[in-house]
């Protein structure tokens, strides 16, 4: 055993090892206040929160209150090993300032309620309005951090019983493009690959994708493998100088904007020299001529040029990924909240494709999550189609889930695809949305052009819902808020990126008088009086399990079948991958196996989109194209970005995320230790454009776009020239649990803008351009930015970032100890 401070190595002790052999075991353990484990009541099982990992865990119970956390040694995905984040981040659920009862407003102010007031108000406007004006003028917009069950109900009562088609996830901030990447691919959604891929890959490229701060588990598997014999050569694609580049064996730095030059650039180099599996493409895929075609006009030395990366590198990265006997790719925000993000995704998947490297060990794609339980919210149709990846465009799919549900078909709106929140946004500014039920996220921090944002949100005419933990920004502009039970106060499970489900199971109780999300909507429901076609409930259900059978029923059959899993079996050991059901009773490791996809024309989950209009294709047309069900390659044209520098704004503005902190900080920023390490926004900047500017390290600088301003302390960092980056974490208040009142500007998205893909009509956050100047030299000290991530300083004069005592975790190791 030994003991790490997790804030100063957020990714702990090395265990090496080799290709096709098994990683390591690590036990990481936090508890608080100098417990030890014998002096623990009780462990609880459960799995991480805090990213998209999904690594198991136990919860530490002593006193009926959560004490600590500690991995979980048989779990598959991290075989022990923690995340900062979850080390240290449980400690939110014991902040002081949890919401603990209902609030209404009244005279212009939140006030507390009792929760029969408070549903009697939201249940009462919904009647109200759907009597006035129907079901569209009511919309639902959750989270990617809820239980698969409560995703579930939300959605029969938001298709099945209200016949609304305004429903999204905040996953349309952070992995629509995911999604719709592997639909126009594959024709459904639900990852290829797995994480075991990694401990057979000799190549693994990671484009726009930071996992040493966004998946730390998963990086830290990589990192081992790079410590052991044989390790694989990686490749980075990313304008900052992140953990991942400073690790890679080649690192491109594209001009933002241009990330589908890139890619095509190297799959012309890729089909220049023959670097394909012919067999394949024939056998398993359609439109490999057209993407031919389309590559003639990207040699390159033209990628080079527009994406202003040395021509040597791309040959080298070319190489590495037209040579490579086990390719893994990896793929984030940096492409999917880019100009042109499906097309860019896509072309990861045809590099797979035009190679044959998907379905065996080590050949994989993980077009990768940002949240939790955002497979969850895509799985149960918050993503732009119908629950377990039924069709909205075939009616036989409608006509099933009716079946299922026990509803007319026609009660559930499929006139078009299910609104996504961008849209969903436009119809509450013009009004035609008049009540929004917002659960598990902040949207006054983390959509686009926040001055917008707040105006449509603090409407008079707008009924606003929040379900939440905490009072955050959002929720202190509703009409009633209601106080949420958070993981470890319920049941329920959920779905990591490689579709592995685990079960959370309830730890302690929740404070004061919150509810489960579970419990909150089955009162919704019952208060509307939602019935089926025999006058039954619609709802069915009161406990998590089930609901779970309930899901079940509902994915017979489809992609994402569950109908093997069951609570029990999730109990006591790992998480379970779907598909799982009769033929793979322990589940599935990797899809698409010898060429076998679910991209036939009457059962793919979508017919995909034109990657330049966004238009849908219609049935006949995917029919013609993909009448055998193969995948489909399609080829990307690139396009200018909408907005670009120019003498006012001379730099091209991109945000992102910090090893330490989540989403907009409504746990992270009340953990301790995670606070300490990265306490107030900065902005990076490159070190010829500060030298440029004679600017320090530390100095006070205002970033301006036509949006808006954001003020910031300069952080001189390895990010390319030309470009700025700033953390989307931090909102309006300074320390959350003190709500303090910041100063003016400080969220990212005060300054991007409304813009979205046409295909995944993700918006656009790394996109823009920005001007900076300095609005005063501060001599008190450096950024306070972290200095072991992305940020990290290019001069060596910063104080590096540590956690002291309080973020010593311990490490046990199987056999032998780290090496």
């Amino acid at each position: 055993m030994v003991t790490v401070d997790r804030i100063a190595d957020p990714w702990g002790s090395r265990t090496p090892y080799g290709p096709g052999e098994c990683w390591p075991t690590r036990v990481d353990t936090f508890l608080a206040d100098g417990l030890t484990e014998d002096e623990v009541d009780r462990w609880v099982q459960s799995a991480t929160i805090l990213h998209s990992n999904g690594d198991g865990l136990d919860i530490a119970v002593k006193d009926g209150r959560m004490v600590g956390v500690r991995g979980r040694a048989v779990d598959r995905v991290n075989h022990g090993r923690l995340d900062p984040k979850d080390l240290f981040g449980w400690q939110a659920n014991h902040s002081a300032d949890r919401l603990t009862t209902p609030l209404i407003r009244r005279g212009g102010k939140l006030v507390e309620t009792d929760w029969d007031t408070a549903m009697d108000a939201v249940a009462g406007r919904t009647k109200q309005l759907l009597d006035e004006r129907g079901p569209s003028s009511v919309g639902f917009y959750t989270t990617g951090q809820l239980f698969l069950e409560e995703y579930y109900t939300l959605a029969l009562i938001g298709h099945g019983g209200i016949g609304t088609n305004h429903m999204d996830g905040n996953t349309r901030l952070c992995t629509a493009t995911a999604a719709a990447a592997l639909k126009q691919s594959f024709g459904c959604d639900g990852q290829p690959g797995s994480y075991a891929d990694i401990d057979h890959a000799d190549v693994i490229a990671l484009y726009g994708h930071n996992m040493a701060e966004t998946q730390t588990v998963t990086w830290t598997r990589i990192l081992d493998r790079l410590a052991g014999p044989n390790p694989p050569a990686v490749i980075c694609v990313d304008p900052r100088r992140t953990p991942v580049a400073r690790a890679a064996t080649v690192h491109l730095a594209p001009r933002p904007g241009t990330n589908v030059v890139l890619m095509n650039g190297l799959l012309h180099e890729i089909l220049r020299h023959g670097w394909i599996d012919e067999k394949y493409i024939e056998d398993n895929t359609v439109g490999f001529d057209e993407l031919r075609t389309q590559l003639g006009d990207y040699p390159l030395q033209k990628a080079a040029e527009i994406c202003d990366v040395p021509i040597e590198d791309l040959r080298e990265a070319a190489r590495l990924l037209g040579t490579a006997e086990r390719l893994l790719s990896t793929v984030l925000q940096g492409f999917y909240q880019s100009h042109q993000a499906t097309a860019a995704a896509v072309q990861v998947n045809n590099i797979h494709l035009v190679r044959g490297m998907l379905g065996k060990p080590g050949c994989g794609i993980l077009q990768m999550n940002g949240q939790p339980t955002a497979q969850n919210t895509r799985e149960c149709g918050a993503d732009g189609d119908l629950p377990a990846f039924r069709n909205w465009a075939n009616e036989s799919h409608v006509e099933d889930l009716a079946r299922v549900w026990n509803i007319d078909p026609m009660r559930i709106p499929h006139y078009t695809a299910p609104t996504h929140l961008m849209q969903m946004m436009r119809y509450v500014e013009d009004g035609s949305i008049r009540f929004l039920y917002v659960s598990g996220t902040n949207p006054a921090v983390s959509l686009p052009e926040l001055r917008r944002v707040r105006e449509i949100l603090s409407q008079d005419r707008l009924f606003l819902v929040v379900q939440d933990i905490f009072l955050s920004e959002t929720a202190q502009l509703a009409d009633v808020v209601l106080p949420a039970a958070t993981w470890g106060e319920k049941t329920g499970t959920f779905t990591n990126t490689d579709r592995t489900v685990h079960l959370s199971e309830k730890a302690v109780e929740p404070p004061g008088r919150a509810r489960p999300d579970l419990d909150i909507f089955v009162d919704y429901a019952r208060r509307l009086d939602l019935r089926d076609k025999d006058g039954e409930p619609l709802v069915k259900w009161s406990t998590p399990e089930e609901a779970f059978e309930a899901w079940k029923e509902c994915t017979a059959g489809r992609p994402c079948d569950y109908t093997g899993i069951t609570y029990e079996k999730l109990r006591g050991g790992s998480g379970i991958q779907w598909p799982c059901n009769a033929n793979a009773p322990d589940g599935t490791e990797r899809l698409y196996e010898n060429g076998k996809f679910w991209a036939a024309p009457d059962y793919c989950e979508n017919y995909g989109r034109d990657m330049v209009t966004g238009a849908p294709v219609e049935p006949t047309e995917y029919r013609a194209l993909n009448p055998f069900g193969k995948a489909i390659i399609k080829a990307g044209e690139y396009l200018p970005p909408h907005e670009t520098v120019s003498d006012e704004y001379p730099y091209l503005l991109t945000t992102g995320r910090t090893l330490y902190h989540f989403h907009t900080r409504t746990k992270t920023g009340r953990a301790p230790q995670l606070q300490r390490a990265a306490p107030e926004v900065w902005v990076e900047m490159s070190k010829s454009d500060a030298e440029q500017h004679e600017w320090s390290e530390g100095d006070l600088l205002r970033i301006d776009t036509p949006r808006g301003h954001v003020t910031a302390r300069l952080r001189i960092s390895g990010i390319r020239t030309g470009v700025l980056f700033l953390p989307f974490h931090y909102g309006y208040w300074d320390t959350p649990a003190g709500h303090e009142p910041a100063l003016e500007g400080r969220a990212a998205n005060e300054l991007t803008f409304t813009d979205w893909d046409p295909a995944s009509k993700q918006p656009l956050f790394k996109s823009g351009a920005a001007r900076v100047e300095r609005v005063a030299v501060v001599d008190d000290g450096p950024s306070a930015a972290p200095t072991t991530t992305a940020s990290a300083p290019v001069a060596g004069t910063v104080p590096a970032t540590s956690g002291g005592r309080d973020a010593e975790t311990t490490e046990t190791f199987d056999e032998g100890g780290p090496r």
